[in-house]
């Protein structure tokens, strides 16, 4: 589970970076992806968030 919350936390790390490159570039690319980032980005981390709130709940028993 927490090798899971790594990939969740490196997705999230990834998918930001993109965000922050495109942002940096500019243009048609910016306009049609960097919404469709942000929405990625919150879901993966509302991922993380939820295998983290798995393993404390795992870690209580």
């Amino acid at each position: 589970m927490f090798v899971l919350l790594m990939v969740a936390l490196l997705a999230v790390v990834v998918v930001m970076v993109m965000g922050i490159f495109l942002m940096m570039r500019g243009g048609e690319a910016n306009k049609k992806y960097s919404q469709k980032l942000m929405v990625l980005r919150v879901s993966l981390q509302a991922v993380a968030l939820v295998v983290l709130g798995v393993l404390f709940l795992m870690g209580k028993s």
